[in-house]
């Protein structure tokens, strides 16, 4: 499927396009390496963001505590600095199944399309990692920027609202990702590019994932919420922001 075709969906779902002001910014060669880490931490967010929800809300402590396992090699290397980033290839795998709790009413297709984001968000960390070197970027602390704090708060605090909220967010979250490497890509080198190309399906079914598992959890129609967090968004998207990074808004102009 040509990407243009994959995009169309999630232009429409989007409610505002990303400013050209901040793609001017992002194709600097001065903002590489923030635009990389902040990618490579946006990878790794989005798999304990999907983590967390089977956590919280599918397995028991015994699958918990597996999951938990899986992501420590990846966090250890970012939030320790320790490790080798080349041997994290192989540990991008669970040691066992992962099956629901007995008493979770949102089950295995919850698990079944998380733990596929999972694995899928741990590979692209990986790759953003293979690019930083060949690029000679090396990993540094940043600031989170406001954006997905910035919707998270407007979450409800009552199930199963709650659930539902945090999924129409993470919808949000791959939908904008995706939208904006095809904006990047036909910017950039061709290596950085094709990279960018490469995670449009993904990230194009991530957002449907989200949105299909708001909607089986929900016991209302969503469309009204979904309208909701997307003026969220898109004023986090089209207002002035201080903070440059891969989510950040519009870009206060250089005086």
């Amino acid at each position: 499927m040509p990407h243009s075709q994959l995009l169309e969906p999630i232009n429409n779902f989007l409610v505002c396009t990303t400013p050209q002001q901040w793609v001017e910014q992002a194709i600097k060669k001065e903002n590489l390496s923030v635009i990389l880490i902040d990618h490579l931490i946006c990878e790794l967010k989005a798999a304990q963001s999907a983590m967390f929800l089977i956590r919280k809300y599918a397995v028991d402590k015994e699958g918990s505590d597996a999951l938990l396992e899986w992501l420590k090699p990846f966090e250890t290397l970012i939030y320790k600095r320790e490790g080798n980033w080349r041997d994290l290839v192989a540990k991008n795998k669970l040691t066992k199944s992962i099956i629901p709790k007995s008493n979770s009413p949102y089950g295995q297709d919850l698990i079944d399309k998380m733990v596929l984001l999972i694995k899928e968000e741990l590979h692209h960390f990986y790759q953003v990692l293979e690019i930083m070197d060949e690029y000679g970027v090396e990993y540094q602390s940043i600031t989170p920027c406001r954006y997905a704090k910035g919707m998270l708060r407007h979450v409800k605090t009552f199930e199963p609202n709650a659930l539902v909220d945090k999924l129409i967010v993470g919808a949000y979250i791959e939908a904008r990702s995706c939208e904006r490497f095809a904006k990047l890509a036909p910017h950039v080198d061709k290596r950085l590019g094709d990279f960018y190309i490469s995670l449009l399906r993904s990230e194009a079914r991530h957002y449907q994932d989200y949105l299909t598992l708001a909607q089986e959890v929900a016991d209302f129609d969503i469309t009204e919420r979904v309208k909701e967090f997307g003026e969220i968004e898109a004023e986090l998207i089209s207002s002035q922001d201080e903070d440059f990074k891969f989510h950040s808004g519009l870009p206060i102009a250089e005086s």
